[in-house]
């Protein structure tokens, strides 16, 4: 489950924040989220136990911080976050106390060297987020000041210089008394094998998010294609839903498909809308102003809606049907990577779409490099005078044609 960002979008919107904490980005002055809160924030949000990788300085506070807040708001139980030196501990309580007051959640630092008296009071308030470093906590735990039974979120944050720091006993503690019905939330600047070890041990199928290095990033729209049968798009396109965070713009060659796709996706735990010519004004304004603002992450089009999408920072764009005209690939994966933004856009196409791949790739002038997935089976385009480019140009669409109604027929 690791993913590499390559693309940094400019808006908070989007990424299932609610719109009361938006509202406080907003006046805080954020504009940009940086490249780890982009990808880790609707992850967090969802409630998923995940694993950040990237380095100080790169705004983790607001990445674990806003969900944990958000999540908070709607439940019951508390937040523990353990960070190596009291210097972050006071940084951390700093960061979030600027979101915490709208939401009346009240916070308590535990750090060494610093009153015990003033911690116990503190203690005492029953703060919904505890900000500790794990010496302190223990101390804390021996002299039965603190109970850990109610907490429900745990951030290990810069989790690779606790552990350098020795503290790994004292982790392991504490983590022992904490239920294990939690969300875990692991931030480190590397994944040496003593994070994977307490990862493997400690949470539960973590999303590995991994910030590449600046200067690795793409430039432009990036594309793959999978070459997937029939049986086997549905669950690649779980799969792929799974890596990619943000918004996904995913296209169908019909108006059918498009209804179909769109309850599949929802059945998985998604939130998707569709847009199509069958589809009223009102119903494709509501479609495309929820896409916008965050009330859907994916939204599913066909050919038809595909010029008339202006949405900006969409991060994905999914060709699940290749388009019947190889020029319409081009305005698909338009829809990404706009305004100089970096963007990437994945085809599914059946082995016996050779043919129209090939179409496609003249229409851009390049080579679309071929992706895999380990659960999918690898397959290849058929090679065979059934399928050159001749009997392409013959019958455009063919491939999809007959596609359609095998498809029909399941």
């Amino acid at each position: 489950m690791s993913d590499t960002i390559r693309t940094n979008q400019n808006s908070f919107y989007g990424l299932g924040i609610a719109p009361g904490l938006l509202q406080v980005i907003t006046k805080l002055g954020f504009i940009e989220p940086t490249p780890i809160q982009f990808k880790a924030i609707p992850i967090a949000i969802e409630g998923k136990d995940i694993i950040g990788i990237a380095q100080t300085g790169t705004g983790k506070t607001i990445a674990f911080g806003v969900p944990l807040i958000q999540r908070l708001a709607s439940r019951k139980g508390r937040a523990l976050i353990l960070v190596p030196t009291r210097e972050l501990a006071s940084q951390v309580n700093d960061a979030l106390k600027k979101f915490t007051p709208t939401f009346s959640l009240d916070t308590a630092v535990i750090i060494g060297g610093e009153s015990m008296g003033k911690q116990i009071n503190a203690l005492r308030k029953n703060p919904r987020i505890i900000i500790a470093t794990p010496g302190r906590l223990i101390d804390f735990m021996g002299q039965r000041k603190v109970r850990l039974d109610d907490i429900n979120i745990l951030v290990l944050d810069e989790a690779d210089r606790m552990l350098d720091m020795g503290f790994a006993p004292q982790i392991e503690k504490i983590i022992h008394l904490i239920p294990k019905d939690r969300q875990t939330m692991l931030f480190s600047a590397t994944m040496p094998m003593k994070i994977v070890n307490m990862a493997s041990t400690h949470m539960k199928l973590p999303v590995r998010t991994e910030i590449a290095p600046t200067g690795t990033m793409a430039e432009g729209i990036s594309q793959e294609i999978f070459v997937v049968h029939n049986d086997y798009k549905a669950k690649l396109l779980d799969e792929l839903l799974k890596k990619y965070t943000g918004s996904v713009l995913l296209f169908t060659r019909t108006k059918r498909r498009a209804s179909k796709v769109v309850r599949m996706i929802r059945a998985s735990g998604n939130s998707a809308a569709e847009i199509h010519s069958d589809r009223s004004l009102a119903q494709r304004t509501e479609a495309l102003n929820g896409f916008k603002f965050g009330k859907y992450r994916i939204l599913v089009a066909t050919d038809i809606a595909a010029r008339g999408i202006d949405v900006k920072n969409i991060e994905l764009v999914i060709n699940f049907d290749l388009p019947d005209d190889p020029e319409n690939y081009v305005h698909r994966i338009g829809r990404t990577g706009r305004a100089g933004k970096m963007g990437h856009a994945i085809s599914l196409a059946t082995p016996d779409q050779g043919s129209d791949v090939k179409g496609i790739e003249k229409i851009i002038r390049k080579s679309i490099p071929l992706g895999s997935h380990p659960a999918i089976p690898k397959q290849s385009f058929i090679q065979s005078s059934q399928h050159s480019p001749t009997a392409s140009k013959q019958h455009p669409g063919r491939s999809m044609y007959y596609y359609s109604r095998r498809h029909k027929r399941k």
